[in-house]
């Protein structure tokens, strides 16, 4: 699992120009399961994504085709993490075993 911190490196109108690009990017992953949960950071300076279920050279193919990376208008920082505890409704981000 990874927690994908994104930082805004443009003005943003210059993101605001890539959002709806971004937002179906953003889609086609959780539409895979891949991405699964995302949102803005605050204040707006950037984003987060929790992805999981895949390993980091498809990670890092994912985000070399975000329309924002793309475009030079935010970076990404890369985080692995292994949970270990999560409450009820989170169980199924938990790794089986």
């Amino acid at each position: 699992m990874y927690i994908l911190l994104l930082t805004y490196t443009a003005p943003l109108e210059a993101v605001d120009a890539e959002l709806e690009a971004h937002k179906v990017w953003v889609g086609e992953h959780f539409a895979t399961g891949a991405f699964v949960l995302a949102g803005r950071r605050v204040p707006r300076s950037g984003g987060f994504i929790l992805a999981t279920g895949l390993g980091r050279e498809a990670l890092d193919r994912i985000i070399a085709a975000d329309p924002f990376v793309t475009a030079g208008v935010a970076v990404y920082d890369v985080y692995e993490v292994a949970p270990t505890k999560a409450a009820d409704a989170l169980k199924g981000l938990l790794p089986a075993g």
